[in-house]
């Protein structure tokens, strides 16, 4: 609320100042129940960082609303329903990074951390031997996610002359012996274009 008074403008509430009576008796509050609010907001959490920001968010909300609040005996309730429904807006808004599934993925023991190194340089190799047209084609498709449209467009080819081609680089690569040393072939293909 403003209300004007011999040509200035006095704020109040709107503003967010505080009497130093009512900011006094605030910071007393925060003081005398701080380990209570923190451990329900750390309950909510799960997490000491997130509890921290998730109580501090509901102190200055609660800071703000200090002076409407009539009954100070309610400030704790309304401080674990604000911190509840802060939680449940922030639960809501995080992209959901893991989906149910029949199967476990791989571990990380598992698998070598230079097998993959190695398969790469492999790969490099095996491309290297192709015809550069054709690895110009598969590394537009596979390492730059390109459509054969696309592929057409960029080189100058009808897109019957892109799937062909393709499909051959594939096949040769499929029967390169140093790519598929030691393994049936579906397996040492299907590890390269995963």
């Amino acid at each position: 609320m403003v209300a004007v008074a011999d040509g200035a403008a006095v704020y109040g509430e709107v503003t967010g100042e505080r009497s130093g009576c009512s900011e006094a008796e605030f910071t007393a509050y925060v003081q005398e129940r701080r380990a209570s609010l923190y451990a329900t907001a750390y309950h909510l959490t799960g997490d000491r960082f997130e509890a921290e920001d998730l109580l501090q968010s509901a102190l200055f909300s609660t800071y703000r609303a200090w002076d409407r609040i009539s009954d100070k005996a309610a400030v704790g309730g309304y401080l674990r329903r604000t911190m509840t429904n802060l939680h449940i807006s922030a639960w809501r808004r995080r992209k959901l990074n893991e989906y149910p599934t029949e199967e476990l993925p791989e571990t990380v023991g598992e698998t070598d951390a230079m097998r993959g190194t190695e398969l790469r340089a492999v790969l490099w190799q095996a491309l290297a031997r192709l015809p550069e047209l054709q690895r110009t084609m598969l590394v537009l498709r596979y390492y730059e996610g390109r459509t054969d449209p696309e592929i057409a467009e960029i080189l100058d080819i009808s897109v019957g002359t892109v799937k062909s081609s393709i499909w051959r680089s594939l096949r040769r690569l499929r029967e390169d012996e140093v790519l598929s040393f030691g393994r049936d072939e579906e397996e040492s293909f299907g590890e390269l274009v995963a």
